[in-house]
């Protein structure tokens, strides 16, 4: 199926297609002691709590052009928070051309997409290494469509609404609609790469990889920041109140964890646990 941003298929009946995108962020930081991990934790808790989380995926429903029907929301004790939104779409008047085109989607101040009915949701999940002193923060984000308009186009606003470290993103359409002669469509628009949604400059900042299943409409893309700087992983100091030696040793952990994280492996002695 090839199409110019200008065509649209004319469809026998209701858009079945169902669109899921998955947007998974981790954040690391070195918490050595206890308190360190508690501050830590404090602190992710207020940045990222419901209502932060639920003004974040109502901004998602502004730009996927979605009406909020209803919001869940709710804090967890000790830590961790969630949110599901249930949205519908307004009346398509016409498919704009954007929704046709492998671009990143707006940010707030441009919205022109339409949603059909569906859900967005977030949960968050801090976690901490029992011995090395390391805490992460991931957060997932899922965005589910029905219709013509593709979750692609909030993934530029997720991923400037969280600091993140390593990203993964897994982008799935399925089931089937028919085109006015009863054909199957099974994807109705084009796309190689999950990468072509996100803006040049974000890109320049990460190593990326993609896996994708092209037969089967299922696309992942990983993506862990190039340069790193200790005192970006160090919370409430910097590096220079650590010897040289322990700059190094941390600076090892934390690059392992990231490693571990971004290629889904333990890895020890430089080695995964497979090798």
């Amino acid at each position: 199926m090839s199409l110019t941003p200008e065509q649209r298929i004319e469809l026998h009946g209701f858009n079945n297609l169902t669109k899921s995108l998955s947007f998974n962020m981790y954040d690391i930081c070195y918490t050595k002691t206890r308190e360190e991990r508690e501050a830590y934790l404090e602190y992710i808790d207020e940045q990222y709590n419901a209502d932060r989380l639920t003004k974040i995926l109502t901004t998602v429903a502004d730009i996927i052009g979605a009406h909020v029907l209803n919001i869940a929301k709710q804090d967890y004790v000790p830590q961790g928070a969630s949110v599901t939104v249930l949205v519908s779409e307004g009346p398509v008047v016409e498919v704009p051309n954007e929704s046709y085109e492998e671009s990143p989607g707006p940010l707030p101040d441009n919205v022109v997409l339409q949603l059909d009915k569906s859900h967005i949701t977030v949960h968050t999940y801090p976690e901490f290494h029992p011995d090395e002193g390391i805490s992460t923060f991931r957060a997932d984000i899922d965005v589910s469509t029905c219709g013509e308009i593709s979750p692609l186009k909030a993934l530029n606003y997720l991923i400037h609404s969280f600091d993140t470290d390593i990203m993964t993103i897994d982008y799935r359409v399925r089931g089937f609609t028919r085109d006015i002669t009863g054909h199957k469509l099974f994807i109705d628009h084009e796309i190689d790469s999950i990468q072509n949604y996100i803006p040049v400059n974000v890109q320049s900042m990460y190593h990326m990889i993609d896996v994708n299943v092209y037969q089967e409409n299922i696309f992942h893309t990983k993506c862990k920041l190039k340069d790193f700087d200790l005192d970006n992983y160090l919370f409430g100091y910097t590096k220079e109140k650590l010897s040289k030696e322990e700059q190094t040793t941390i600076t090892r952990r934390l690059v392992r964890e990231m490693d571990e994280i971004f290629y889904g492996k333990n890895i020890k002695n430089g080695f995964t646990d497979d090798e």
